[in-house]
Parts: C-alpha cells; sequence; structure tokens
C-alpha cells in the first residue's frame, strides 16, 4: 500500500516501479488503461489511456478531472483549478473478464495537496494515523446482490426464478442455500468463481441466499485500503459478467417488500504495529480480548454516525426493520434494527462470531461508501480501545422478541430508522469531522438531505392506496 503523503510530488511513484508495472501489464496483454478515483459516493471513474500514455499516467501528466463539474463538491466553482490523480500502483487489477484493460485505482490531488473530496485519501489519512497511534485494520465483507434480467414487456424481473409470477409460490426460503436453484445459477456463477479465482482473493463460497436470485460471496479479508479496492472492483465485474448472461445485477438494498435485504456485513480486526500477525481481538486458545471488548464500545459510541455511511440511502432503511409481513421465507429479517452487540447474535448490530475473532458490523449494505465506512470503522475502534469505553454486557437473546420497555431498561438504542435520522447524527458526531474533513462532510451531508428531501416531494402507490379513500 502506497502512503498517505501531504503533496503531489511525494505521491508519484519512481520511474523504476513505473517499468515494472509497466511490463507486467504489458507482458500480461494490457493495452488499455482505466485509472480510477473514487466519488463522494463512493462510485469509480475514469478515462481510458492506451498503455502508450502509461509513464504520463503515472507521473500525474495523464488526464485531468472536473470532478466538481459532476460530483456533488459545490465548494469549488468553473473557474477553479482541476483534480489530478496519481495511479496507486499497489492497487493493479487486470479485468479477468477482458485481459487488454487493467483498472487501478488512484488518488486525488489538486493544487499539490491531497483533494479534500477524495474519500479514497481520506481511508489513507485514517490508516496513517491509526498507524502512529500503534494499530494496523483489517476487514472482510459480504456482499449480497440480485441478479435481474427484463422480461419481454422490458420490465425488471428475477433472472433465476423458475416459479410462476401468479398464483401458487413458496414463501419458506425456496431460494436459501437450495441444491436445485444453486444448479440452475451455474452457468453466471461459473464465470464469476473463475474470474474471482484468477484474482486469487481466496474465495471460500458462495450462498444462494434468501431472497430469489439473491447471492453472498464470502472471500479473504485484507488490510483496510486493499479491501475497499476489491469490494469496488468486485462491483464493477459483478455488472460485467452479468452482461454476459443477459443480466443485470443490483446493489439496491431493498428491490420489493418480499425481498430479504442485500447486505455487506463489514468483518473488523486489528492488530499492533508492534506485534504484526497477531490479532488484538483474540485468539482460538484465550478468547476474545479486553481491547474487542473496548473496540466494540467506541463503535458502539459512534454507531449512528457510522450507519449514515454505511446504510447510506433512503432504501437502506426499508430493510433495517424486525419483521415484514410479505416476507418470502417467514417474517423475521436478520436484520440488525438495535444499537447492541452480542455472541453470534445476527439480531444485534455488532456481532462477535463464533467463528472468527472480528466484530461484524451487520448494519451495512453495497450502496455504501466503502473507503469512509472503513475509516469510519477503524477511528472508532481505536477510540474505544485507547478510551477503554465499556459496551457494556453483550445483549445474547433475541432482540425481535424484546420489548420497547426492556431496550429502555437496558438502555439499548435503536439504529436510526430512515436517512434523515442517520444524517442528523453523522452531523452531530465529531468522528466524522475527524476522518471526512469539513468540505467533504459538508458535501455528504448537503447530498443525503436533498436525497431526503427529493424522496419526500414524491408520492408512493402505498400512500395513495392507504388514505385516498379512507379520509
Amino acid at each position: 500500500m502506497t502512503a498517505y503523503v501531504e503533496n503531489f510530488k511525494d505521491a508519484l511513484p519512481t520511474k523504476r516501479r513505473i517499468a515494472e508495472v509497466r511490463t507486467q501489464l504489458e507482458d500480461a496483454g494490457v493495452k488499455y488503461v482505466l485509472s480510477c478515483w473514487i466519488d463522494l459516493f463512493g462510485v469509480p471513474k475514469t478515462k481510458p489511456v492506451p498503455m502508450s500514455d502509461f509513464e504520463l499516467l503515472c507521473l500525474g501528466k495523464g488526464p485531468q478531472f472536473a470532478v466538481h463539474s459532476i460530483s456533488y463538491v459545490p465548494e469549488l466553482s468553473p473557474a477553479d483549478s482541476d483534480q489530478l490523480m496519481v495511479p496507486d500502483l499497489d492497487a493493479v487489477y487486470i479485468c479477468p473478464w477482458d485481459r487488454s484493460m487493467a483498472i487501478i485505482f488512484a488518488d486525488l490531488f489538486w493544487e499539490d495537496k491531497p483533494y479534500n473530496v477524495c474519500p479514497r485519501q481520506a481511508l489513507k489519512r485514517a490508516i496513517a494515523t491509526a498507524k502512529k497511534q500503534g494499530y494496523i485494520g483489517y476487514a472482510g465483507i459480504e456482499p449480497e446482490f440480485i441478479a435481474m434480467r427484463y422480461d419481454e414487456s422490458g420490465q425488471p424481473v428475477k433472472a433465476i426464478d423458475s416459479d410462476p409470477a401468479d398464483g401458487l409460490r413458496p414463501r419458506r426460503q425456496a431460494f436459501g442455500y437450495d441444491v436445485e436453484y444453486s444448479i440452475d445459477s451455474m452457468p453466471f456463477l461459473k464465470d464469476m468463481i473463475d474470474l474471482l479465482e484468477e484474482l486469487d482473493w481466496n474465495l471460500h463460497d458462495v450462498v444462494a441466499e434468501g431472497a430469489y436470485s439473491q447471492f453472498e460471496l464470502d472471500f479473504h479479508y485484507t488490510d483496510l485500503l486493499q479491501m475497499a479496492d476489491r469490494f469496488v472492483f468486485l462491483r464493477i465485474m459483478l455488472k460485467e459478467v452479468a452482461k454476459d448472461h443477459d443480466m443485470f445485477i443490483t446493489f439496491m438494498p431493498k428491490p420489493t417488500v418480499g425481498d430479504w435485504r442485500s447486505g455487506a456485513h463489514i468483518n473488523f480486526s486489528m492488530q499492533s504495529v508492534k506485534k504484526p500477525g497477531e490479532n488484538l481481538f483474540g485468539d482460538s486458545g484465550k478468547g476474545w480480548s479486553k481491547a474487542s471488548q473496548y473496540a466494540v464500545g467506541g463503535l458502539m459510541a459512534h454507531a449512528e454516525a457510522i450507519t449514515a455511511i454505511t446504510c447510506s440511502t433512503v432504501n437502506s432503511y426499508n430493510g433495517l426493520v424486525p419483521r415484514v409481513g410479505g416476507f418470502e421465507g417467514g417474517t423475521v429479517t436478520w436484520a440488525p434494527t438495535n444499537i447492541t452487540y452480542g455472541y453470534n447474535n445476527r439480531s444485534a448490530q455488532f456481532r462477535l462470531p463464533q467463528s472468527r475473532h472480528c466484530i461484524e458490523n451487520r448494519a451495512a449494505d453495497m450502496c455504501m461508501n466503502v473507503y469512509l465506512a472503513l475509516g469510519l470503522t477503524l477511528q472508532g475502534a481505536i477510540k474505544g480501545v485507547e478510551n477503554r469505553i465499556d459496551p457494556g454486557p453483550p445483549t445474547d437473546r433475541d432482540l425481535y422478541e424484546m420489548t420497547e420497555q426492556e431496550f429502555k431498561d437496558l438502555g439499548i438504542r435503536r439504529l436510526p430508522r430512515n436517512l434523515m435520522m442517520a444524517t442528523d447524527a453523522l452531523r452531530d458526531d465529531p468522528l466524522a469531522l475527524e476522518v471526512m474533513g469539513p468540505v467533504m462532510l459538508d458535501s455528504y451531508l448537503a447530498y443525503k438531505v436533498d436525497e431526503w428531501e427529493r424522496y419526500h416531494q414524491h408520492v408512493s402507490d402505498w400512500e395513495v392506496t392507504e388514505y385516498l379513500r379512507l379520509y
């Protein structure tokens, strides 16, 4: 991982390193490079260049970007300088679906300084701060998504669903873990598995999830910056693979009432700079450490603000509910609704799994800006460890069966019920200002308030059905 630096010149790779990477790419048959910067919402942007311009690209003399013309960053005007990107030559990914192309993740600079609305720079800064504090963060993410297609009338439908749209349909997890549906999905899954194996991410398994045509991927954890880059690259790759099968992928957390929510649980752990390779949160011989408890305390203290980033859309909060009446597979959602932790408790926001020593944040989905999410997670956990924040006793009960009075008596807070509540919490939490900086935080808040206001200008079918003739 290239280090965080405070000026443009120090970020440039050496000519020797440029030559090494160029040789690797040319030997692999790469002709085109897409050097990608990350916008405010975690979406990659690029201008493809031929390999003949590779050295200029790496020296910051390649494409320039008027980032402020396409991203929601109103602090700059048409009269301001463009942003420059510096490719990170430790973040090179040859596209396994088209090996003539490579994606290289990049950091943005503006007027010789790290651009203050560059999420990747924000994560690198958080990582550098953590290293000075004596900590290194690691993460694994469990991405979930739904494969869809367009039917004869041009309407989006589940890509893998052999049951009729009308009439008798199973409701008890017909798709989840099912062998028949897994086999039916294999033409798509085989291509995806083969490409992931080529990337050497140590794919463990693919899960047919609860909703029709919904899948989860489980692959190995790594350092925070590499995991963030992999997450973005995966979103790109899934969409490209799906096109070869006349499908498209949606990362929307909750496309319909009857669907299981698509999440992206963050599994977070830390090591000490002084003891690399040793998990601070515990081991199989000694169990969970005190540091793990304090880290949970820190994450719980900042849970609402973190959730504003990890569950970043209006639709995200349709999934953070305890029960849904029309559910395929019962009524309990298995989604977190309360800010607490438990040992292997999947109804809590923070789960301490029985199979690994990490803190799983279950209130996260595929729409998050993963760079900001991991930056806030890292610094929130460190604050817990450094300040010995006690998370209190675990909640090893089914939270869906608990009453509001029980939550009140135990001091268990509710997760934000909607995007506006989460956005207000983000505005008020000093951790957000520390990780994101004032300009990025203000830009993010402005967009999310606008998103909420636009949502409330829309009159939904539910409202018409509920109120039009009632009143």
